[in-house]
């Protein structure tokens, strides 16, 4: 909004840029006060300034302003975690999560090959089950996407479903998504099939196409790694 200014003061002598810090120095009030900013001068400007009165005109600007409804577009309803994996841009929601460590090498489970499950690793002296997203949605980790300008966080998050807790490795982390759910898009259909059966659509941030992920369908997904 662009408001007309309201008239200014008259009479306030701004002698602190002529004699003060921003003139030449030369006031003899300095010596007491240092800096203009502590003068009884400066203080009483300042305060009549904010007394000065204001037009008809700016104040019917203001009003008109105010009566204007409110902003009826799309509302931020949802927030999700984007991370990455390979080239994907993904996102889950942020109930899911409990928390993100750095990353650590899951140790292999003897006996146990199900898809995805990488083993087990240690957070904080908690023992976490490991599952690989990549392996489970089809995801060439392989690729990956440089993207200049920014660090790249390869971290692990910590996900709960139904009271069982997962770590996941990803390959970056851009962190907190706030969106609004109406502007959720179809996926696209070059998307893989593997990966597809799992989003519920795309949002588009910051020049990324991020996946939403399915949370309910990826829960099953992940407790069946450990049937």
């Amino acid at each position: 909004m662009t408001t007309t200014a309201a008239p200014t003061i008259q009479g306030i002598h701004d002698c602190w840029n002529r004699i003060g810090v921003s003139g030449d120095h030369s006031c003899e009030k300095l010596q007491q006060f240092v800096h203009c900013r502590n003068c009884d001068v400066y203080a009483g400007a300042a305060q009549r300034n904010l007394q000065r009165p204001v037009d008809a005109a700016y104040k019917e600007e203001w009003a008109a302003h105010f009566r204007k409804p409110a902003d009826d577009g799309a509302q931020l309803d949802s927030s999700c975690l984007v991370f990455r994996i390979g080239r994907e841009w993904l996102s889950l929601p942020t109930s899911a999560f409990l928390s993100v460590a750095p990353q650590a090498k899951p140790h292999r489970l003897p006996h146990r090959n199900a898809r995805g499950l990488a083993g087990v690793v240690n957070v904080g002296g908690k023992l976490y089950p490991c599952i690989a997203l990549g392996a489970l949605l089809d995801i060439d980790e392989a690729e990956t996407e440089v993207r200049t300008g920014r660090h790249t966080f390869a971290r692990l998050l910590l996900v709960q479903w139904e009271g069982q807790p997962y770590a996941l490795p990803v390959a970056d982390l851009h962190g907190l998504l706030r969106y609004a759910a109406a502007s959720v898009q179809a996926p696209a259909a070059t998307i893989n099939k593997g990966l597809s059966r799992y989003l519920t659509g795309v949002v588009s941030h910051d020049g990324m196409q991020i996946g939403c992920l399915d949370a309910g369908l990826l829960g099953y997904q992940l407790a069946r790694t450990l049937r």
